[in-house]
């Protein structure tokens, strides 16, 4: 084989520097966000001019000393499948791309639970033809630092391509697109058994004195900790491992279990799968996001309160990151589910309503479609359809009702709670009578209650208490509650006291 001459040596490793990539996000058969300044960026040789071409319009920039290089087109409008053309030193031709609705949707395994898990699979395949509608999900793993690069690729939605979709996500997205008639595009990054405190930014967690104190002993790990020398440590271990698999072959015993490489300890500490599911993502643009998780934050009852802090710090964390104001954001409040081995379930749907102060923030009260023994519901329909009303009314101004009823206001007079509630047109209750309600007297000792409706507001009383100073409505795991409003939606579980 014949050496090649340096100078072509020379000539192909800057070639192959100068290369234009882009992250996995933009390719073919993408959405991009239809009305916005949409951006896009990716890497090239240090000083290289790259042109974004689509339709009608090219932009251009230089990249910078690290290679990274930016753009920010014009508005877009919702439309018909179009190209994107990327050039540099090289040329990306990306194609059947779409204008619409981009939403991000994340949480643990409730979001990440795919439509190829529910029971109504096959009837849902049959109609799944919705070639407008599109999944991007983000498979990277957790990290230490902040991934720049997504792994995935754009699926269109089809019967073939169904099964994998993320169900809570996919229903969202079908009801949006069937009522928008727009293409909505779903960047989807979730881990199932995984607690919010994974999902916020290590940098933002920093800045909250309770949080902050779980990076104090990583911190001190990672003063000592090199890739070197975690390298180092599994040589040894692999070497001690070998010996002891030997013995055993000549014992005719078992082998222990080989040691796992030592990876960066951050990439197992809060922050993990922002840094790694999250952050490659950010600056994409977006309409909103929409989230479904808090069952890992509800073992403790202190656990499930601290997650009225930990979600609007999430929230916040995520609108910087992404630099597009206070985007809409909604989730969906846990539904009923009982099992022992959670003690802060009600009060992690309680810090979801708290978390409603937070301006341009929406959530889907979903206390009836739950499973009592089963952690996944089935019923992800109706979740993806209620978190879709709330898109359409405060988002896209439709005149349509988003919410069940919301507490308002509790007071206690003549011997009665009278309770007032937000989104209350059409109070009633589901079946016979309502039901969910208890008084307590100052023995803070709860009682079931007796509750009617007059002129548009609830009266509770018990015969077991007769000057009552604190209701609660649905304050169980899995209780048994039938308070809607005309359009069918749930009360959210409340109480009046702190105890």
């Amino acid at each position: 084989m014949k050496a090649i001459p340096l100078f072509l040596t020379l000539v192909l490793a800057t070639a192959a520097r100068a290369e234009v990539t882009l992250p996995a996000t933009f390719s073919d058969h993408m959405i991009l966000q239809a009305g916005a300044a949409v951006p896009v960026w990716g890497w090239a040789a240090p000083g290289e001019e790259v042109t974004v071409s689509i339709a009608g319009q090219t932009k251009s920039a230089k990249a910078d000393d690290k290679g990274e290089w930016r753009v920010k087109l014009d508005p877009l409008k919702s439309g018909e499948s179009t190209g994107m053309t990327v050039k540099g030193g090289n040329t990306i031709t990306i194609q059947d791309v779409l204008v619409g609705e981009v939403w991000l949707c994340s949480g643990q395994s409730n979001m990440a639970w795919t439509v190829g898990r529910l029971r109504s699979f096959k009837d849902e395949q049959s109609t799944a033809n919705h070639p407008q509608l599109r999944m991007f999900v983000e498979s990277s793993g957790g990290a230490g630092e902040g991934n720049q690069k997504p792994r995935g690729g754009w699926k269109l939605c089809t019967p073939e391509n169904l099964a994998n979709f993320s169900a809570t996500a996919y229903f969202f997205g079908r009801h949006l697109h069937g009522e928008l008639k727009q293409p909505v595009g779903l960047l989807v990054s979730a881990v199932g058994g995984t607690p919010i405190q994974n999902w916020i930014s290590p940098e933002s967690q920093r800045t909250h004195p309770e949080m902050a104190k779980a990076f104090t002993a990583l911190d001190n790990t990672m003063k000592t900790w090199t890739p070197e020398r975690a390298k180092e440590i599994h040589a040894r271990q692999l070497e001690a491992w070998q010996k002891q698999a030997d013995e055993a072959k000549a014992a005719g015993k078992a082998a222990p279990p080989k040691p796992a490489p030592n990876p960066d300890p951050r990439s197992r500490a809060p922050g993990n799968l922002f840094n790694g599911k999250i952050a490659p993502l950010a600056g994409y643009a977006i309409k909103g996001a929409i989230w479904y998780q808090g069952e890992s934050n509800a073992f403790t009852v202190d656990g499930g309160k601290f997650y009225a802090e930990q979600l609007p710090l999430l929230v916040k964390d995520w609108r910087g990151y992404w630099g597009q104001g206070d985007f809409p954001f909604a989730w969906v409040q846990l539904p009923n589910f009982h099992n022992e081995r959670f003690l802060g379930w009600c009060e992690v749907r309680e810090s979801m309503l708290k978390s409603l102060s937070v301006p341009n923030t929406g959530m889907a009260i979903c206390l009836d479609l739950g499973d009592p023994k089963d952690i996944h519901p089935q019923n992800k329909q109706e979740v993806g359809r209620r978190l879709g009303l709330w898109a359409l009314a405060k988002v896209y101004g439709r005149g349509i009702e988003w919410s069940g009823p919301l507490p308002k206001s509790q007071q206690f007079e003549g011997g009665a709670a009278i309770c007032t509630f937000e989104h209350a047109e059409g109070l009633k209750a589901r079946e016979d009578r309502i039901e969910g309600f208890e008084l307590a007297g100052a023995d803070r000792v709860f009682h079931p209650a007796t509750a009617v409706i007059e002129s548009g507001k609830v009266l509770v009383t018990s015969p077991a208490v007769s000057a009552p100073v604190a209701v609660r409505y649905a304050w169980k795991d899995d209780p048994q509650a039938s308070l809607v409003n005309g359009a069918g939606l749930p009360a959210s579980p409340f109480r009046s006291d702190t105890w």
